[in-house]
């Protein structure tokens, strides 16, 4: 049976492990982008802060997604929510070290003229510093996006969700009757959505970043 065949047979799985896969890692990023903007906000002040906050995050690199995933286990279970924690780990790290560059980027001078004509901090940190930063605090969630993305198909390892069912499906069965063609759409399915997120965050930016800075 040719792919298109076999894709044409399966479309409704495919399209249910897709949304899971998509779900997941969405759910992934955006307590990622929270916590590792206000991560980033709290630390770039000190240079003690900031190398702690990066040495932190930057840790669990250290640690094969699988295992990590092992050392997770005991605590939240055979859950989803063991891969939402291990995917938020790795998010965080591309995301606190952009958030981090992107706000001492910022011009000594364009902050002293905020001050000023009067901002206190909180005001010139959300009228001055993150639209400034913006552009690389995005560039940092769009790599953690790609990255939870590939390491979103660990997931089937724990529970059987998301895009790497077919992957290990295939892969298991390597040699019997479409197992080629599910593992393929699988890894097809991965790379769809890293594109489609990809685009979504070019949007995101287009929208968000002043138009003063913009690339």
């Amino acid at each position: 049976m040719s792919f298109t065949e076999w894709l044409d047979r399966n479309r409704d799985q495919v399209r249910e492990l897709a949304i899971q896969h998509a779900d997941l890692c969405l759910t992934a990023v955006v307590v990622a982008g929270l916590l590792g903007v206000a991560l980033g906000v709290l630390a770039h002040r000190s240079r003690l802060a900031t190398a702690a906050a990066q040495a932190g995050t930057s840790v669990v690199f250290t640690v094969p997604s699988l295992a990590l995933v092992g050392l997770l286990i005991p605590v939240t279970g055979l859950t989803r929510d063991t891969v939402l924690v291990m995917l938020v780990l790795y998010a965080l790290v591309p995301i606190v070290r952009n958030t981090i560059a992107g706000l001492r980027s910022v011009d000594g001078a364009v902050l002293e003229a905020a001050r000023g004509m009067g901002m206190g901090p909180v005001r010139l940190l959300l009228r001055v510093q993150l639209p400034l930063a913006w552009p690389v605090i995005l560039a940092g969630l769009r790599v953690g996006t790609q990255l939870v993305l590939g390491l979103g198909a660990i997931a089937v390892y724990v529970t059987r969700i998301g895009l790497g069912v077919l992957i290990d499906a295939g892969l298991a069965r390597f040699g019997m009757p479409n197992s080629v063609n599910q593992a393929l759409a699988g890894t097809l399915g991965v790379a769809v959505l890293a594109v489609a997120f990809d685009l979504a965050w070019q949007v995101v930016g287009r929208l968000t970043t002043p138009r003063g800075i913009r690339a």
